[in-house]
């Protein structure tokens, strides 16, 4: 039988299997890297829409939540409009309007919880209002020195108001610093204007500019609304003091008539309705200027919660003759008055819009606002 002659792989060159070998192997390699890229896309891809899908459910549940909040605010309303119709003016939340939505029986769908806080505003001092022996009072009270206490009364007075004379000498010059300007002469807008003033961003501020303790004591002591009278029922120790009745003893009485403890724990939680009452309770012959017992405005905090879904909502209303919100505009005496532009010509008529009959007034609303820190508690005697 003849036998079938094999071929001879030429001198330096591999044999056909291993070649074939080698390019299996290839493919092999390619198409294992095509697949670790491919899954390390639809990786991504997954991580991605999971991420929209994630941010998307909490619209959809800030939404829902929102509408609660809303309404939570609604019946509040309505329950300070019933005591307000009953009592004739609001005092205190010792009244029984604490609770606001329990009283109107408003609750919020199933699964959500709803709390509201109530924080009379008007308990602290309208700077629109404020003068300069009443910061002096209260510098002095945070162990200021007397010139001291007169330096920062003096630069916080001299921004705000444009006919302010400085008890002190010294008057900063904003019109030399590196960045030139002019003190606007109008209450401020915003808290954080104090890192703009001369001396008081040392005050306010530590050294990395960030707000210290006094920073908070002053923004729980004093209102960026106007109002010409405050709370003595919410009045914190601070703006006690600040009025001149420092005498601790004094500042106790007060606080234990309004909670019912100490010598009033017979009488129950309390509040003043007129000033004699007030004096009365205070030991003193006369209420200090600017004081009185009525809520000029009030914040209402809403929170609404669902699961691990948060909405908070923020509002400061004022009923009618009460708080308004202050005049944003900046005049600098330095400054030409404008020339009086032409008259612009007849605008047509159109007809009035329906007034809305609406017991309160809007000053703020903010949704889910950056709570800040509280103040530190008024060091005891």
């Amino acid at each position: 039988m003849p036998t079938v002659p094999q071929s001879v792989p030429e001198p330096g060159r591999p044999p056909r299997g291993s070649r074939r070998g080698r390019l299996r192997g290839s493919v092999l390699v390619i198409v294992l890297v095509t697949l670790l890229f491919t899954a390390f896309a639809l990786v991504l891809l997954v991580e991605q829409a999971s991420t929209d899908l994630l941010v998307e459910a909490r619209d959809l549940a800030a939404r829902r939540l929102r509408r609660e909040a809303y309404s939570a605010l609604d019946a509040t309303l309505a329950t300070l409009e019933d005591f307000r119709l009953v009592v004739g003016n609001l005092h205190s939340p010792a009244e029984g309007w604490d609770d606001p939505l329990g009283f109107s029986g408003w609750s919020p769908r199933a699964g959500c919880t709803a709390e509201v806080e109530l924080v009379d505003e008007s308990g602290k001092i309208s700077l629109s209002h404020v003068d300069g022996a009443t910061l002096v009072n209260l510098f002095k009270s945070w162990d200021l020195k007397q010139a001291e206490a007169e330096r920062l009364a003096d630069a916080l007075l001299g921004w705000m108001r444009p006919d302010y004379v400085p008890m002190g000498s010294r008057s900063p010059d904003y019109e030399q610093g590196l960045l030139p300007f002019l003190p606007p002469v109008r209450p401020l807008r915003s808290f954080t204007e104090l890192a703009a003033i001369d001396y008081a961003r040392e005050v306010f501020y530590d050294e990395e500019g960030r707000p210290n303790d006094r920073w908070r004591r002053f923004a729980a002591t004093f209102s960026l609304f106007d109002y010409p009278t405050l709370n003595l029922n919410a009045a914190p120790p601070d703006v006690l003091t600040a009025l001149g009745l420092s005498d601790v003893s004094q500042q106790q009485r007060f606080r234990e008539y309004l909670t019912g403890t100490g010598i009033y724990a017979h009488a129950g939680p309390a509040w003043l309705s007129s000033a004699p009452q007030a004096a009365q309770v205070l030991g003193t012959a006369a209420l200090p200027p600017g004081t009185g017992t009525q809520v000029q405005a009030l914040r209402i905090n809403v929170t609404v919660r669902e699961g691990r879904t948060e909405f908070r909502l923020t509002a400061v209303v004022a009923s009618a003759g009460g708080a308004k919100v202050v005049s944003t505009t900046a005049l600098s005496p330095h400054l030409v008055a404008p020339k009086t532009a032409a008259p612009a010509p007849p605008a047509p008529a159109v007809a009035p819009a329906a007034e809305l009959n609406y017991p309160f007034t809007l000053l703020e609303i903010r949704e889910n606002p950056v709570m800040s820190a509280p103040p530190p508690a008024a060091p005891s005697a």
